[in-house]
């Protein structure tokens, strides 16, 4: 079995998502419901996580939050679930759990689960222009596509963390031709696969 880390970069649009759907174990993050039902999504901002307990996409998919909203959130609802511990400890601002993002959670929930190799599928980390890069822009609870990029260091960080802590593990990288693989992400576990198609029947 596959695990796939569905991200909102852009690299991602045009993708059949649907083409995962028979083999693979999905999980998303933030308003990834909106498009395709997904088996784990992971919701770090409190609107997301109301958006997706009311989406017709969600019935059956486990929704993980931080620890500050699990109490509120899982006496009304048993989809909600705890993201996982770091498999790790340090002593940074990027190594506190507050500061990791739906992305890097997501990645974290697929290493996670009983399965040999985890794709990441989406996680642009950074913008080709000057603009926002995320394949949500200009809808609600998104910013605009005017917006300025956000700052991906600590996705790009924390991402390594989880491949550093499950050596075992095997992760492919889906992404466009011309998308660099970050240095930090040069790892003996990790291969970058470019996306020939955005049918992609397999990959």
């Amino acid at each position: 079995m596959i695990a796939v880390a569905i991200g909102n970069g852009e690299s991602r649009a045009g993708v059949n998502l649907n083409k995962f759907k028979k083999d693979h174990v999905l999980v998303g993050c933030n308003a990834l419901h909106r498009d395709i039902v997904v088996d784990h999504l992971v919701c770090c901002d409190r609107r997301m996580i109301e958006e997706s307990l009311s989406s017709n996409n969600t019935y059956n998919t486990e929704i993980y939050v931080r620890n500050d909203w699990l109490n509120f959130y899982s006496k009304q609802d048993s989809r909600i679930k705890q993201v996982p511990q770091l498999p790790y400890e340090g002593n940074t601002k990027a190594d506190m759990p507050i500061h990791w993002g739906s992305g890097p959670y997501a990645v974290l929930v697929a290493a996670t689960l009983s399965v040999d190799t985890v794709m990441l599928l989406g996680f642009d980390l950074y913008s080709k222009d000057q603009n926002f890069n995320n394949v949500y822009k200009d809808t609600k609870h998104y910013k605009s596509k005017e917006s300025s990029p956000v700052d991906h260091s600590f996705w790009e960080y924390q991402i390594a963390k989880v491949f550093e802590n499950f050596p075992n593990k095997n992760f492919v990288i889906l992404n466009d031709n011309e998308w660099i693989l970050p240095t930090s992400w040069n790892r003996p576990n990790v291969v970058m696969k470019v996306l020939a198609t955005k049918n992609l029947t397999s990959v």
